[in-house]
């Protein structure tokens, strides 16, 4: 009996050995060692009919992020504060039916096939006038009435070297919502062992087109219930950004942020110079607050680079953005009144209750030459890579 226990004894040590000799080489950090796993539930069916799923990601420090095949969006992450408790810092739904509503203000979503604004829902390629629908009166907004963050893609685990990770493909077809060409897009959601959300995504087309598309996650820090932001502390790696006219069309020019309310060259409250948005005007155009194109600095505006780092004083926590793209749509949730929009657990989102870092090419970017280019040919690869990169 003894030499039997002890060989089931030492079976067991040999087992765990083995599992943690399987978790990466991990850098250091104050999260206890979790073994990875990815799960996958119903999130409950689409306004057709259609069940949705929801991915459960789990990283070697027991980080953890969920998302739903439904418009490839992010519903949960949690991330630990300086003392080890863990709360979920994006603002979102409990389930499908909320994300499918009218009143999901893009909460988490994969935006396309064009992310904000394309002026009265016009552009031009190749000689041919392309005509969209003008949901944002009197412009396009965020891909159409039905855009990708409202369609249910294909979706399948992906695990990587880096972490757990899940890929979803869409394919929109030609003339969808107006667009030209046949659409694949690609999103890949990875939860690295490095404490990352990295997000990557890819589009292919059989004929000319446009493309830029965003993840548009409402971020607090301070877990998603805990109200507003503007205690935040924003520094962005930006020392221009894109005027805008009265319907947030960008000007064509490319202006200093010196001197303004737009400058985050220097790490500062989100809501320090808030009160140049408050005014009835500013109220009428942008709700109250921040919603604009910043020109990320660097020379290569493709380029993987940092774009922004974001504080939360109370928790710790503190995420930096990296990217590849040549701007960011700072958004400070101006819209969101306390009321209309009823999150995850029945709270009600106040107004500034999260933050948009949207990283994607310059809005109404067709329209403009001076910009760098949307334009996506046969043959060619669209690229969109951000990295979330998160501290405690």
């Amino acid at each position: 009996m003894n030499t039997l226990l002890s060989v089931i004894v030492l079976g067991a040590l040999a087992l765990v050995v083995t599992a943690c000799k399987s978790l990466p080489d991990l850098p250091g950090s104050k999260a206890s060692v979790a073994q990875p796993d990815v799960q996958v539930r119903e999130f409950g069916k689409t306004p057709d009919g259609k069940p949705a799923k929801l991915y459960t990601l789990t990283n070697a420090h027991g980080l953890v992020a969920k998302i739903t095949d439904f418009g490839a969006t992010l519903v949960e992450l949690h991330v630990p504060d300086d003392s080890g408790n863990r709360v979920d810092v994006v603002l979102g739904f409990d389930s499908v039916e909320g994300y499918a509503s009218k009143e999901n203000p893009y909460f988490g979503s994969t935006v396309g096939r064009v992310a904000n604004r394309i002026a009265k829902g016009q552009f031009q390629l190749e000689g041919k006038t392309y005509t969209l629908a003008t949901n944002n009166e009197p412009n396009h907004l965020h891909g159409g009435k039905q855009g990708f963050s409202h369609r249910l893609w294909e979706s399948e685990q992906h695990w990587s070297k880096e972490g757990p990770a899940v890929k979803f493909t869409y394919t929109s077809p030609e003339g969808e919502e107006g667009y030209p060409g046949t659409l694949r897009v690609t999103t890949i959601y990875t939860l690295t062992h490095k404490d990352e959300l990295k997000i990557e995504m890819t589009a292919e087309s059989d004929a000319i087109t446009v493309v830029n598309l965003c993840n548009h996650t409402y971020w607090n820090l301070g877990g998603h219930k805990s109200g507003s932001v503007l205690s935040h502390r924003l520094e962005l790696n930006a020392s221009r950004y894109t005027p805008t006219d009265d319907t947030l069309i960008p000007t064509g020019e490319i202006a200093s942020v010196k001197g303004t309310p737009y400058d985050f060259t220097r790490e500062k409250p989100i809501g320090q110079d808030l009160s140049a948005f408050k005014t009835d005007k500013q109220t009428k155009i942008t709700g109250g607050g921040y919603d604009v194109n910043f020109v990320v600095d660097g020379k290569d505006p493709f380029k993987l680079r940092k774009v922004a780092e974001l504080t939360d004083p109370r928790s710790g926590r503190e995420m930096t953005l990296y990217a590849n793209q040549p701007g960011v749509q700072l958004y400070t949730g101006n819209w969101l009144d306390g009321a209309k929009v009823k999150g995850k657990g029945g709270v009600a989102y106040p107004q500034h209750a999260g933050v948009c870092l949207e990283t994607q090419n310059f809005p109404d970017a067709v329209n403009r030459t001076e910009f760098p280019s949307p334009v996506l040919r046969p043959g060619e690869t669209y690229r969109h890579v951000m990295v979330h990169k998160f501290n405690w």
